[in-house]
């Protein structure tokens, strides 16, 4: 990869669910030396600090959790995404997932502006495909796949000016999808790789499949990482552990393979809840894939 102008745009987003800590995640990527590491991979780094939810009018809700914030924060980072993509390779460092409303909705509209197709690689344990209908537990952070591909039912948001075509959007990792969610996406043609298939195939051939379909469209590759992405037992620091999810070597395969393709133009790094890590491993863990994914063998 050719250096790149990285901008770090801090996003301690911590309304998406009931359990906080990921308020803290930006600054503990700052403190691993996520920064020092990308620029001694040759890249220039500037970082924008961290952001702040805008303010709303809108009235709390009795079912979803923290609305008003979230609505403000998506505001506040789609705005931030348009404006730093334009700019150089924005990397988000959240917070909760629900960031995501706002990064994935602006990167999309940047796209737009310069007319290439989105492509979305999202490395997750959950599809995140609820709507504010269909989730049980009022957490927002379970909606983000479906805020930024157009669903119905976010009429508190901002309207998605250019969603994301099922199509474009691959999601590897999979292990807690909600019959709500699972039924949902069985009437799309979303990219499903989850972790029985990457048990049964191993993870490389759908990756592969998916970057090809990028490379072919000419497309911006945005990558949102989970920690959940990752097997708990190497990466414990987040609210929502899964068991069973992706190890070291399979994680950074990913990366390295991201990497190789030249495509990436945008990434999240979400759900690191520093209150919950073991003397900081899963921050640091985090910050070797993003090395990787930006360069380092």
């Amino acid at each position: 990869m050719t250096p790149q102008n990285i901008i770090f745009v801090g996003a301690p987003v911590d309304s998406g669910k009931d359990r906080k800590g990921c308020i803290m995640g930006p600054d503990a990527y700052r403190t691993a030396r996520l920064a020092e590491t990308l620029t001694e991979l040759g890249h220039s780094v500037t970082d924008l600090g961290n952001l702040t939810a805008e303010d709303t009018d809108i009235a709390e809700h009795d079912h979803l959790i923290a609305l008003p914030q979230t609505v403000g924060w998506t505001r506040t980072l789609n705005k931030a995404a348009k404006d730093s993509a334009a700019q150089g390779l924005p990397i988000f460092l959240g917070g909760d997932h629900s960031l995501a409303l706002g990064t994935v909705t602006g990167i999309a509209d940047h796209a737009a502006s310069i007319n290439k197709p989105l492509f979305v690689l999202w490395l997750d344990a959950h599809s995140d495909f609820h709507t504010p209908q269909s989730t049980d537990s009022g957490n927002l952070h379970g909606t983000p796949t479906a805020y930024f591909t157009g669903r119905d039912g976010f009429d508190d948001f901002p309207p998605v000016t250019n969603p994301v075509p099922f199509e474009n959007i691959c999601m590897i990792g999979l292990r807690s999808v909600d019959p709500a969610e699972h039924e949902a996406l069985a009437d799309t043609d979303v990219q499903i790789a989850d972790m029985r298939a990457i048990d049964e195939g191993g993870i490389r051939a759908p990756l592969a499949d998916f970057l090809a379909k990028v490379e072919a469209a000419d497309g911006l590759l945005h990558v949102s990482l989970d920690v959940d992405f990752l097997d708990p037992d190497i990466a414990p620091a987040v609210g929502t552990t899964v068991p069973g999810g992706a190890t070291l070597r399979e994680a950074h395969l990913v990366m390295e393979m991201l990497h190789d393709s030249a495509r990436v133009t945008s990434l999240d790094l979400v759900e690191l809840n520093p209150f919950m890590d073991e003397r900081g491993k899963t921050a640091s863990l985090m910050v070797d894939l993003t090395a990787s994914l930006m360069g380092r063998r």
